[in-house]
């Protein structure tokens, strides 16, 4: 992974957080680090003699990330807050919004108590691609051990308060000058310092790392494959009349996209979960896959096994619209649906990092997603439904 930092850029920086916007942007230029508001970054500054965490906001991005896009954040708070036996994500929420020195920034990010509890200066958050596609490969612990003997390694837990509060249990006694970063399977990567610059190149080189490891041990060449007939305008139909309003589509036909869907045992290689947790919010956690022409049989078929999936975990939640997202379709490629443009670039963005990262972790043993019962969680989040409920 190219290294982007400029001394002369980061020298114009006038303040630590003019230096935080600075790396947090160069971040979020690379899509193999994150994706449409994946990751997020913080710096811990002093202000009128008291400690802040200034923390990426709700509703940004980190490649346009400007200075009022961090969330001002009360350190003491967010340090009692990690120490409660429990707290609920819509109160973690408001404790934190409470929290704040300027009420009008934007909601602190739900890694904000975690951030905190990092002794550094400067940390750094990303959903890099090649780390969490090793890490959700068969053999993912032991290669995820071999290459970064030095990180904290954390098996998967729901983002937010849960994640944060495993994290400052398993840290308590442990020596943090020592350790290089912190790796949370199933979803990505921390690095950190007292340094924007020496945080920044830890992450590259950590994601380097692991690039090169998948560069010799997971190379993927793309079969030439010329698409079959499929008719387009009837499954756009279908999937419209199943969401309930007009669609827009996207067809993707890229060498990628053909490749995959040419797969033998296209119905279980397609639907084995997301890349990363939060993809599941914008995806659903897997595709409708057409394997022939009978359309609405397959629809069904997927509104039905979605239906069982939400009764099977279901407490007290408000079921989302049970219609995919986007399909697989046998030999053809792979169609978005989307409300608009946005959505549909979005979508297609993620579902395209997705195949790759199923392609490469085949070649060491195996895909392997969340849980059923952890990818509800994450697509029935407390805060989502909470939305749905207002």
């Amino acid at each position: 992974m190219k290294n982007l930092w400029c001394d002369k850029e980061a020298e114009a920086c006038i303040t630590d957080l003019d230096l935080r916007v600075y790396s947090s942007n160069l971040l979020g230029q690379s899509d193999e680090l994150v994706l449409h508001g994946g990751g997020n970054t913080s710096v811990k500054c002093v202000k009128d003699g008291e400690g802040i965490l200034y923390v990426k906001g709700s509703g940004w991005d980190l490649v346009s990330i400007k200075a009022e896009g961090f969330s001002p954040v009360k350190m003491l708070t967010l340090l009692e807050m990690s120490e409660k036996s429990y707290l609920s994500d819509s109160d973690m929420v408001s404790g934190q919004k409470e929290a704040m020195i300027d009420k009008s920034a934007p909601n602190p990010s739900v890694e904000a108590i975690l951030h905190a509890l990092i002794p550094f200066k400067v940390v750094d958050h990303t959903h890099s691609d090649a780390v969490v596609t090793i890490s959700n490969s068969k053999d993912g612990d032991n290669a995820i051990v071999q290459l970064y003997p030095n990180f904290l390694i954390i098996p998967y837990i729901m983002p937010g308060f849960i994640l944060a509060k495993k994290i400052n249990e398993m840290t308590r006694d442990i020596d943090w000058e020592l350790c290089e970063g912190i790796i949370l399977h199933n979803h990505g990567i921390f690095t950190f310092d007292n340094d924007a610059k020496k945080s920044y190149d830890k992450m590259i080189e950590a994601v380097s790392r692991a690039e090169e490891f998948l560069s010799e041990n997971a190379d993927i060449v793309f079969d030439e494959i010329e698409p079959t007939d499929f008719d387009i305008n009837k499954l756009k139909e279908l999937v419209a009349k199943e969401k309930g309003h007009n669609i827009d589509i996207k067809v993707n036909q890229t060498p990628l996209a053909l490749h995959y869907a040419s797969q033998e045992n296209l119905s279980h290689f397609a639907s084995r979960g997301v890349l990363t947790p939060e993809h599941i919010l914008r995806t659903k956690r897997v595709p409708l896959i057409l394997e022939d022409e009978n359309i609405k049989k397959g629809l069904k078929e997927y509104i039905r096994e979605y239906k069982s999936y939400f009764k099977k975990f279901a407490k007290n939640e408000i079921m989302l619209n049970p219609a995919p997202n986007y399909a697989v379709i046998k030999d053809f490629g792979v169609v978005i649906f989307g409300k608009d443009e946005k959505e549909l670039t979005v979508i297609n963005d993620i579902v395209e990092h997705t195949m790759m990262a199923v392609l490469r972790a085949d070649k060491l043993g195996g895909f392997e997603s969340l849980s059923l019962k952890d990818s509800f969680e994450m697509e029935y989040w407390e805060l989502e439904q909470a939305k749905l409920k207002k």
